[in-house]
C-alpha cells in the first residue's frame, strides 16, 4: 500500500512537466499557423494578441516571427509591420525583440545568405520605423576580430536598408547623436586606429562613406591627440606637487648624509693626527 502511495505521489510531477512541454509546443504551433494563415498583419496581430501569451514567453513569438521571416524566399514587409505593431503595443515586446536581435546577430554565421538578408531587413524595418530602440546596435562591434563574413553582410544590409528608408542625411544625424555616442561606439570605433580604418573602409565599400566623416576627422587628429596626451602625462610625472615634495625630501636627506660624512671624516682626521703625535 505504501509503495502504491509513493507511485501516486510522484506521478503528478512527471505529468505536469510533460504537459508544460506540450503546452509550449502547442503555443509555438499556434503562433506559426496564425502567422502563416493570416491575410494581413493587422489580422495576424489581432489573433496573436488574443492568445494572451504568458509573461516571460514573449521570446517565443518574437523568435517564431523572425524564423518565419527568414524562411521566405524574399523579404516580405508583412513581417516587419507585424513586429512593428507588437513593439508599439508594450515595452515588453521591444525588450523581447531587442533580445532576439542580440541572439540573431550572435548566431548569424549559422544562417544561409538568403535567411541572413531577410533577417537584416526585418530588423532594419523595426529600426527605421522607431519601433525598436536603436540601443540594440550596441551589440555590434565593427572590427576585424569581432566580425565574420556573415556578420559583415548582416551589418551591410542593415545599414543599406536604413539609408534607403531614412536617407543618408537623416541616418547620419541619428548615428551622430551625441546622446547615443556610447551606444554606437562599437559601430564607429575610435579607441584603436586600426579598427577606425577598418570601419572607414567597410562603410566606404558598401556605398555609405558619408557616415565616416567623424571617423576620418578622428583618425586625422589622432597623432596630435596622442602627442598631446603624452606631453600631459610627462608633465604630470615630472612637475606635480608630489614630485616636488619628493625632490625636496631627497635633497634634504642628501644634505644630512653629506654633513654626517663630513663630520665622520673630520673625526677620523683628528684621531689619526692624535695617533701621529703619540
Amino acid at each position: 500500500a505504501d509503495g502504491e502511495g509513493d507511485v501516486d505521489k510522484n506521478a503528478p510531477d512527471a505529468v505536469v512537466h510533460d504537459l508544460t512541454e506540450q503546452d509550449l509546443v502547442n503555443l509555438r504551433r499556434t503562433i506559426y499557423l496564425t502567422i502563416m494563415s493570416s491575410l494581413g498583419f493587422e489580422e495576424c496581430a489581432h489573433k496573436l494578441m488574443k492568445l494572451r501569451i504568458p509573461d516571460g514567453l514573449e521570446s517565443e513569438l518574437c523568435n517564431m516571427l523572425v524564423e518565419c521571416c527568414c524562411q521566405e524566399r524574399t523579404y516580405l514587409r508583412y513581417y516587419g509591420l507585424l513586429g512593428q505593431r507588437f513593439c508599439l503595443v508594450a515595452r515588453k515586446w521591444q525588450e523581447a525583440f531587442d533580445a532576439a536581435f542580440y541572439e540573431q546577430y550572435a548566431t548569424v554565421h549559422r544562417l544561409e545568405t538568403n535567411k541572413l538578408r531577410n533577417c537584416a531587413k526585418f530588423f532594419a524595418h523595426l529600426l527605421h520605423s522607431d519601433a525598436l530602440p536603436w540601443t540594440c546596435l550596441e551589440y555590434v562591434k565593427l572590427n576585424e576580430e569581432d566580425t565574420t563574413s556573415s556578420s559583415r553582410i548582416f551589418i551591410k544590409i542593415l545599414c543599406q536598408e536604413l539609408s534607403e528608408n531614412l536617407g543618408l542625411l537623416r541616418l547620419k544625424e541619428r548615428l551622430n547623436d551625441p546622446v547615443m555616442a556610447q551606444i554606437f561606439a562599437g559601430l564607429f570605433p575610435k579607441e584603436n586606429p586600426r579598427n577606425t580604418r577598418f570601419a572607414i573602409n567597410f562603410f566606404t565599400s558598401i556605398g555609405l562613406g558619408g557616415l565616416t566623416d567623424g571617423l576620418r576627422t578622428h583618425l586625422k587628429n589622432a597623432p596630435k591627440m596622442i602627442m598631446k596626451q603624452a606631453a600631459m602625462e610627462q608633465m604630470a610625472a615630472g612637475g606635480g606637487p608630489g614630485a616636488a615634495a619628493d625632490s625636496s625630501s631627497d635633497s634634504s636627506s642628501s644634505s644630512s648624509s653629506d654633513s654626517s660624512s663630513d663630520s665622520d671624516s673630520s673625526s677620523s682626521s683628528s684621531s689619526s693626527s692624535s695617533s701621529d703625535s703619540d
